[in-house]
């Protein structure tokens, strides 16, 4: 017993002189206000953090500001603080039972000694940790007298926002220094650290409110104001500086800080980005418009990338609709949040294939197919469920028809197509080649859309992967110059002619029309390479592309995961990147995609991908690597005889057959299902090559002949757009013919505007007034011509 009182006595003494030990004076001296400053590439301020603990931070005297300042932060926090030595007893016995008999935390009864000590060292909130507190703030009364206690305290207490200390608060809330705050105003900061999360202004403005209402009643007890000056301060409209001006891209900061790291921003004093600040706003703006126009299909947010090809660097990262609104998680930040891509991700895949030996021109089944199990057994349809049957790899990617995506997968292989994807920064695809299966090309792992966007800035710039960056390649810390690095050599992840050729398909108005129409988002007044991507639960919407000097991501969709409710790439995220398009390009004059070497262009069949022949009505000029070119003839296009009566094969054995040798298409067994029989019988307008065998009446018109404009129809009405540029207002003429027709030319108001040597398709650059277009071409030596088609253009 006599041993335990000693060991008692001996911890008391411990106690009681380490209460009356002077705390540091390293600790407790004013706080190293070193200011860091973000600016955009231009050096425009997007944000100023201050102090070593990386918060805004000034340290101010309690003689530079008002009397009313002070008195309401003691009404606020501790209306005893003159009279007690660091722990106020009554406040903490009221405490503890308030919270025993709300059975939870009600209360603190922290004293501002207290909270002073809990800024200092950041003791752990428990039992053990309180009672640290409790000593320290014994020992601070005993180092220091209220007044610098109570200096201390304004300078250190959190007042939301990432704000420490009542001056920094003062510039932030009102954009004003704290020695011109208004009774009513100081009021309102004084209520803020009671809960600094709860009661943020921006967030909870009646809760901030309330408790500057609390703070006043409490300073007119206490006879700290007169009832008039109670009166006019609860009058006052509290007037804050709106958050976003604050600080500018809060995300894109939020990233530089991250990126920048703890050790270098200990050292430096201004960090210039690659942010450009008015692209920013613009781009911002934009953003909202379109959410706010579909919030009816149960969209809420988006985000935004834009980097230059050139450089890799970000000139433009919008991360939320709205940092600020936590009702839609606006601080979430959609540019590195990871979600699942959709189709977007499809071009990797036919890159690859490209490289494997398939071209532009391969023919691919759009036609069931039920995958293995090794491969991950599921059975993959179209977004219209239907099926296409052949189709060339063109259309296949440029339309975004699953189907042939993943047989194509199939024969790369998951685990090939999941390096690539590695290899080009999409580094969050971190499970087995087994776990994604051959969904993984239609968008079953999870991204970020910085990540992809970069991924296709490489195929913008002829398949070289720079790392994309936010900060300049060099920073000045203290008059000396800090390289920064990054990779800018970068590997390969397709060839320049791998890459030339996914461009040309995904820039290909004409082949994506079968999807997306011939007016869609996608299509602009510039040579401009896209591509959207849509998860089947409509969680997410992609448009990832770019033009020779800019890729721009956008990405659509809920923060909490709610679905939308019928948003498409071009009903959704697709008009956000056209817009966003127009405003990098719409003042520059157009730059088309550099062709590299090693690439040969020439007329294939449009049905078999393969050289044509004279029974091929209709070509397409197709892009090749050289040496990949097809080496023989259309083996689709045949010749047979057809009963002409039920348009099926003739029975030559029938002595009553009526035939005639016609074109039938003749596709590989793969397609027996889907066509029900090997051989496909015309379709539409067969061309009879003989009727050998055949007199009189039998003769004639039996074969029909397409020679006609497709697009525009009669009749259109168009109109020229006051602020687009002239040059990009186009109209894009589509005509068709087959048969022997040579010499085809385009007409306009009976003048020739162009030789279409065996093209399909004429740009026109949009003139007012009423115009007639047809076409003109010579068969067996005659003459001939299409309808008329008359347009106004106004």
């Amino acid at each position: 017993m006599k041993r335990i009182i000693i060991i008692f006595c001996i911890l008391f003494l411990i106690l009681a002189v380490s209460v009356f030990r002077p705390l540091p004076e390293a600790d407790i001296s004013p706080l190293p206000v070193v200011s860091l400053t973000i600016t955009d590439r231009n050096g425009e301020v997007l944000r100023e953090i201050l102090s070593d603990k990386e918060t805004r931070a000034y340290w101010i005297g309690i003689d530079e500001l008002p009397e009313h300042v002070l008195h309401a932060v003691i009404a606020a926090e501790d209306k005893r603080f003159f009279r007690h030595q660091g722990i106020d007893p009554i406040a903490t016995i009221r405490a503890m039972y308030q919270n025993i008999r709300h059975r939870g935390v009600v209360s603190g009864g922290s004293t501002i000694t207290q909270q002073t000590i809990r800024n200092i060292y950041n003791h752990p909130r428990t039992i053990k940790g309180k009672i640290r507190e409790a000593v320290y703030a014994l020992r601070l009364e005993r180092t220091l007298s209220k007044n610098e206690i109570l200096t201390q305290y304004i300078n250190r207490i959190p007042y939301g926002n990432g704000i420490h200390g009542i001056e920094a608060a003062s510039r932030f809330y009102f954009g004003k220094p704290a020695g011109h705050l208004s009774i009513g105003e100081s009021a309102f900061l004084a209520g803020l650290p009671n809960a600094p999360s709860v009661n943020n202004p921006y967030r909870s403005p009646e809760r901030a409110a309330q408790r500057q209402r609390y703070v006043l009643a409490r300073m007119l007890a206490r006879k700290f104001i007169t009832p008039e000056e109670y009166d006019r301060a609860v009058s006052q409209h509290i007037k804050l500086t709106p958050a976003e001006r604050n600080f500018l891209a809060p995300h894109f900061t939020e990233m530089v800080r991250r990126e920048f790291g703890s050790e270098k921003l200990s050292r430096i004093t201004t960090i210039r980005t690659t942010l450009d600040r008015k692209l920013q706003h613009t781009i911002e703006q934009i953003v909202r418009a379109h959410i706010i126009s579909l919030e009816k299909q149960s969209v809420s947010n988006g985000a935004v990338v834009v980097i230059d090809n050139t450089t890799g660097e970000v000139l433009a990262l919008v991360g939320s609709t709205d940092y600020n609104d936590p009702d839609i998680q606006g601080r979430v930040n959609g540019a590195t949040a990871l979600r699942q891509p959709g189709s977007a991700l499809k071009p990797f895949t036919y890159g690859l294939a490209l490289e494997n030996g398939m071209t532009a021109a391969e023919m691919l089944a759009d036609i069931p197919y039920h995958g293995s199990v090794e491969e991950g057994a599921f059975s993959p349809i179209n977004y219209d469920n239907q099926f296409r049957g052949p189709v060339l790899l063109r259309e296949a990617l440029a339309c975004s028809y699953n189907i042939p995506a993943v047989r194509v997968a199939e024969q790369i292989g998951t685990g090939v197509l999941l390096h690539r994807l590695r290899q080009a920064g999409m580094t969050s695809l971190d499970k087995s080649p087994s776990y994604y299966g051959l969904g993984l090309t239609l968008g079953n792992g999870e991204v970020r859309l910085i990540d992809l966007t970069n991924a296709y800035a490489a195929i913008a710039r002829g398949g070289q992967y720079l790392n994309h960056s936010i900060i300049q390649s060099s920073q000045t810390i203290n008059s000396e110059t800090i390289p920064m690095q990054y990779d800018l050599a970068g590997q390969h992840i397709f060839s320049p002619q791998i890459s030339y050729i996914l461009t040309d398909i995904l820039s290909d108005n004409n082949a994506r029309a079968p999807a997306f129409g011939f007016h869609s988002p996608l299509h602009l007044p510039f040579p401009c390479a896209a591509k959207t991507g849509t998860t089947k639960d409509y969680n997410d919407n992609w448009t990832i592309g770019y033009t020779s000097r800019y890729t721009v991501g956008v990405w659509i969709g809920n923060f909490d995961g709610k679905p939308m409710r019928g948003v498409s790439g071009i009903t959704g995220s697709g008009a956000i990147f056209r817009d966003v398009m127009l405003f990098l390009e719409g003042d520059k004059q157009p730059v088309d995609f550099s062709k590299p070497s090693g690439i040969a262009k020439l007329h294939v069949c449009a049905q078999s991908g393969e050289l044509p022949t004279e029974l091929c009505a209709t070509k397409v000029y197709e892009s090749f690597v050289i040496g990949t070119e097809p080496g023989h003839r259309c083996s689709v296009h045949r010749i047979y005889p057809v009963d002409i009566r039920t348009g099926r094969l003739a029975d030559r054995t029938d002595p009553g057959s009526f035939t005639r040798d016609h074109i039938v298409e003749v596709y590989p067994p793969l397609f027996d299902a889907y066509f029900q029989n090997r051989i496909l019988p015309f379709k539409s307008h067969p061309l009879v090559l003989s009727d050998s065998g055949f007199d009189g009446e039998e003769r004639k018109e039996l074969s029909t002949h397409t020679f006609d404009i497709v697009y525009p129809e009669n009749g259109s009405v168009f109109k020229i757009d006051p602020v687009l540029r002239r040059e990009y207002q186009n109209l894009t003429i589509r005509v068709a013919y087959s048969g022997s027709y040579r010499d085809i030319m385009l007409m306009k108001n009976g003048e020739i505007i162009s030789l279409l040597d065996g093209k399909n398709t004429f740009t026109w650059n949009l003139q007012r007034g009423e115009h007639e277009f047809l076409i003109e071409g010579y068969s067996h030596g005659r003459k001939e011509s299409s309808r008329p088609v008359r347009v106004v253009v106004y």
